[in-house]
């Protein structure tokens, strides 16, 4: 597969993703989607993808699914719901701090996957990445473990989890 498998699966992502977001599947804008998600598959998709045979596994497309649900509907609302705690009550108890958080995996957009995933969530914010050191430096609300490898399991070892099925 070459750079018509690139432009194909960069297509058909991109207008999944315009249909999605415009929330209208009239004749106008799925045309419309269907215009910009060639422009834009035809202009980046020797940028975006390296190995066009990752891109029709239908494997990886599941536990993409599979993490969509998960983060949105338990990480996030676990996270909204411990900061909201933290802001409503009288003492208001944080324990701010920034930890060292290793990651194992080996492609750019696992790795950016997982510093996303971080800095989305409340309490946690990505604030330096060091790829030679395989570690993100996070912003934590309440920073209960200083030690990278148990940080690792209560910020980031579920994402990282997910990011290495869908892109390592």
């Amino acid at each position: 597969m070459g750079f018509a498998g690139k432009v194909s699966g960069v297509f058909i992502l991109t207008f999944i993703v315009y249909v999605v977001f415009s929330g209208s599947i009239t004749a106008y804008d799925l045309i419309t989607g269907a215009v910009v998600a060639l422009v834009t598959s035809l202009i980046t998709a020797n940028l975006v993808v390296s190995n066009p045979n990752k891109l029709f596994q239908v494997k990886r497309f599941g536990w993409l699914l599979a993490y969509s649900i998960r983060y949105f509907f338990v990480d996030e609302v676990r996270a909204h719901l411990d900061v909201m705690r933290r802001i409503l009550h009288p003492r208001m108890p944080i324990n701010p701090g920034i930890v060292k958080i290793p990651y194992e995996v080996v492609s750019d957009y696992a790795m950016l996957t997982i510093a996303n995933s971080i800095t989305n969530t409340p309490g946690t914010v990505v604030v330096d990445v060091f790829p030679e050191e395989k570690a993100f430096y996070v912003h934590w609300i309440n920073a209960v473990v200083t030690e990278p490898e148990k940080a690792r399991e209560s910020v980031s070892k579920v994402f990282e989890r997910f990011a290495k099925r869908i892109f390592d």
